[in-house]
């Protein structure tokens, strides 16, 4: 009864703290996804920021940033929205980067008005990568002939069971080059009039959090908790919003049920993408 009268009360003679909505973005940004590989993506991130804009009487949403990096195309979804949800409900953003905001990460950490990282933080890694593997010398000692046949003289580019041809290697990095343009404008205009003059930091380098605020990537160092705090008063409050829940309680955004058959393909795919995974977080020590 005591907390329906308190509701009741004009805002500022209430005792409660502010309470500012936390959503957290971990792990390698993916297209895909399933049971077995959770993924950051847009189709599973895009209703919990909705569910933390839509907290009235925040001032801020709180986004904290663990991300190796990954899809260009879905961070940019990312970014955009947390961007247009912003202006929607006049709120701020403040992102936390936690061990590290690289690459795709650092992109989405562009959403935030002001981007705050612990000096041991990795960020940065401006920059764009393709990889994969090459078979046609395997395919030569096991006896296989591959055979493919298309319209379009093209359409088998990059290959990865043919050599490699030069004019393929040329095409592939001149999409690079566009898509890491695309990646540089995003940084200067987000953080204009606090980027360092250096070319370095469009050049795929990444630095520690303390190295990040020399070069104007982030704002400052700090704690999220210790952050919000200090800056809304002592009484502040942290709410965690997560995904809804599914069937027997558990959190699936966007995981429909599978059979046994696809769950079988599904642990096979996921050992792979668990090793690409592995490798995108080695890459920073992690």
């Amino acid at each position: 009864m005591a907390g329906f009268w308190r509701k009741l009360l004009p805002k500022r003679f209430r005792k409660n703290g502010i309470t500012i909505p936390v959503v957290r973005l971990q792990g390698p940004i993916v297209s895909g996804g399933g049971p077995f590989r959770p993924a950051l993506n847009l189709a599973n991130v895009a209703p919990v920021l909705e569910k933390a804009f839509a907290m009235k009487d925040a001032p801020a949403v709180a986004i904290t940033i663990n991300s190796p990096g990954g899809s260009p195309v879905q961070s940019r979804l990312i970014f955009t929205r947390i961007r247009e949800l912003a202006r929607e409900k006049q709120k701020k953003v403040l992102v936390f980067v936690e061990d590290v905001a690289a690459s795709g990460g650092y992109m989405i950490a562009l959403a935030g008005d002001e981007i705050i990282a612990d000096s041991t933080s990795i960020v940065g890694s401006i920059g764009v990568v393709s990889g994969g593997f090459g078979f046609p010398e395997l395919l030569k000692k096991i006896g296989v002939e591959r055979r493919v046949y298309t319209a379009g003289e093209n359409k088998v580019i990059l290959d990865p069971f043919q050599p490699e041809k030069e004019k393929d290697i040329e095409y592939l990095k001149s999409l690079q080059l566009e898509i890491h343009q695309v990646f540089i404008s995003m940084v200067r205009e987000r953080r204009a009039g606090k980027l360092r003059d250096d070319a370095a930091v469009f050049s795929g380098l990444f630095w520690s959090g303390t190295r990040g605020l020399e070069l104007g990537l982030v704002d400052g160092l700090g704690d999220m908790r210790q952050e919000l705090k200090r800056r809304y008063g002592q009484k502040t409050k942290l709410e965690l919003v997560a995904a809804g829940r599914g069937l027997f309680g558990r959190r699936v955004p966007g995981v429909s049920p599978v059979s046994l058959e696809s769950a079988a393909s599904g642990l096979a795919t996921g050992l792979v993408e668990a090793a690409e995974e592995r490798a995108l977080w080695s890459r920073f020590g992690l």
